[in-house]
This record gives C-alpha cells, sequence and structure tokens, in this order.
C-alpha cells in the first residue's frame, strides 16, 4: 500500500487537470496514489482519467465520481475513500511542485513519532513565488490557526494524517447550498495537536476567475448557512478578541441573509451577537454593492 493520498476534486477541469497529471507524472517518488473525486463534471474529465488509467505512470489512479455538491462534499468523499497513512489536496488547477511527495515522506520518517496530525508545507505561483508569507527558519510547529494569528499570510499546503482527518465531523451539508470552509475540520484539529512545519514548496497554484476564491462574493451571498455554519465555529474556537468580533459580524451577517429568525439564540456569544445585529445589516448591504458591481 501506498503511504500517501494525493487527491483532487474536479469539476469541469479538464482543461487544467492535465498539468496536475504532468506533476504527478514529474515525481521522482512514486509512493502515491492519486485519488480524483469528480463533483459531477459535465466536461471530458471521467474520459481524460480513464486514458490515464491506462498508461503507465508508477502510481495508482482512482476516479470517483458523484452529483455536484461543492467542494467540501468532494472532500468528504475522498476522505471516506482514502485508506493510506497521509493525504493532501492538489487542486484540480495547480501542479504538485517537483520533488514534493519526496520531501513529505522524507520528513515524515522523521516527525511521525510525535504526535503531529501532519505536515504545514508552501504554496507558491507558477513563478515560483511564495503565496502570502513563508515559515520562519527557526518555527518548527505550529498549528494552522496559530500560524496566521501570529502574522503569518496566504494559502499553505496542509498534509494530514489520515487517521486523524477521520476523526472528525464530516463537513456538514445544507440543502441548496455548495460551500461550506474546508477550514472548519483544521480548526478542529488545531484544537488537539499540531503539525510539524515542512519549509518547502508542496504546490505551485493559479487562481482561476471562476475558482472558489474568484466568486467569493456572491457566494457569500448564495450560501449564506454555509457561511454562518463556519462563522460560528470561528467564534467557538476565536483565535483573538479583534477576530471574534469580526467573526461575529460576519455570523450576523449570513444569518441575516439566510433569514434565519433564531441566530441570536443559536450563537456561542449571545450577547456579542445582540451587540453586532446592526453591523450585520451593514456588512449585507456592502456585499449586495460589491456583487452588484461585477
Amino acid at each position: 500500500m501506498a503511504t500517501l493520498t494525493v487527491f483532487t476534486p474536479a469539476y469541469n477541469r479538464a482543461h487544467t487537470l492535465s498539468r496536475t497529471y504532468e506533476s504527478l507524472k514529474r515525481q521522482s517518488c512514486k509512493d502515491f496514489v492519486w485519488l480524483i473525486v469528480d463533483d459531477g463534471s459535465q466536461d471530458n474529465t471521467a474520459e481524460l482519467v480513464k486514458k490515464w488509467q491506462k498508461q503507465k505512470n508508477g502510481f495508482e489512479i482512482r476516479y470517483v465520481y458523484k452529483k455536484n455538491g461543492g467542494m467540501h462534499t468532494a472532500h468528504n468523499v475522498a476522505y471516506e475513500k482514502i485508506d493510506t497513512e497521509l493525504n493532501v489536496c492538489i487542486d484540480s488547477d495547480d501542479c504538485m511542485a517537483d520533488e514534493a511527495v519526496k520531501k513529505i515522506l522524507d520528513i515524515w520518517k522523521e516527525v511521525k513519532e510525535q504526535g503531529y496530525a501532519g505536515l504545514i508545507g508552501l504554496d507558491a505561483d507558477f513563478e515560483g513565488n511564495i503565496i502570502g508569507n513563508g515559515f520562519d527558519e527557526k518555527l518548527k510547529e505550529t498549528t494552522l490557526m496559530g500560524y496566521y494569528a501570529s502574522g503569518g499570510s496566504g494559502d499553505k499546503k496542509l498534509v494530514y494524517r489520515t487517521d486523524v482527518i477521520k476523526q472528525y465531523p464530516p463537513y456538514p451539508v445544507f440543502e441548496g447550498e455548495r460551500y461550506v470552509a474546508l477550514a472548519y475540520k483544521y480548526r478542529l484539529i488545531d484544537q488537539d495537536y499540531k503539525l510539524a512545519v515542512l519549509n518547502e514548496v508542496l504546490c505551485n497554484v493559479e487562481y482561476q476567475a471562476d475558482g472558489s476564491s474568484g466568486t467569493m462574493w456572491k457566494q457569500y451571498l448564495l450560501y449564506p448557512k454555509g457561511f454562518a455554519f463556519w462563522r460560528k465555529i470561528c467564534m467557538q474556537y476565536p483565535v483573538s478578541k479583534k477576530r471574534l468580533i469580526i467573526d461575529c459580524i460576519h455570523y450576523c451577517s449570513s444569518s441575516q441573509i439566510a433569514k434565519d429568525k433564531h441566530y441570536i439564540k443559536k450563537s456561542p456569544k449571545k450577547l456579542l451577537t445582540l451587540l453586532c445585529v446592526p453591523l450585520g445589516y451593514a456588512l449585507t448591504k456592502y456585499v449586495n454593492n460589491k456583487v452588484a458591481k461585477m
């Protein structure tokens, strides 16, 4: 059995998925499985994967098709299927950095007995520029939220132990909605485990105009229950007083958009939520204006 699963949620990404595949073929260490979770694609993703499965590439390719439900539901399916010791998500428009698998498995051999949930590494763009901040050379371990709370920024690549990721509840599914923050699971894991720092680029990323990052304002209006759920989790496990207030304002706004009449009662910080109600309405107005200008 392989040690690592590289899993890739894909939705109509046949035009970019090939470069993900090519980046995996370039890995010198082939001790991994590639799991593609097709989130209801209507392009030729399935045909492409079938062709690749017949090629001699040095690693197993698994393919699972599911009804479209959003990135978080694809992650749920992936975590159900993964049976390797470690897993990492490489998106369908990204590339695994050269030698990334070897770097992951080499450091994991050194730290696996120290009780970490996994590893945290770097993302870079296709020109090699680090996304956000790098890691301080003295930083050997951290939680994800601890990293950001101490001034870190930018997306980071997370490699988790599969037994750890499966300890926590799946991402919830709200009828008619297709978004829940992936950080939900990571925030829960942060309460119990730390991550070993791997100060290496593990993934080269390119943000698509029609991707999750590029359409976030619209998603805020389309999927308010998912956003309210995430903000409630953030309020339960705050990283700072300032961030708690910001999350509470967002919770109010999303709950108001969702027309949830009982959101103050459901809040883990009821008094603060009551105080933030008018700011929630102001944020909703701001978001509506942003979307109207798109």
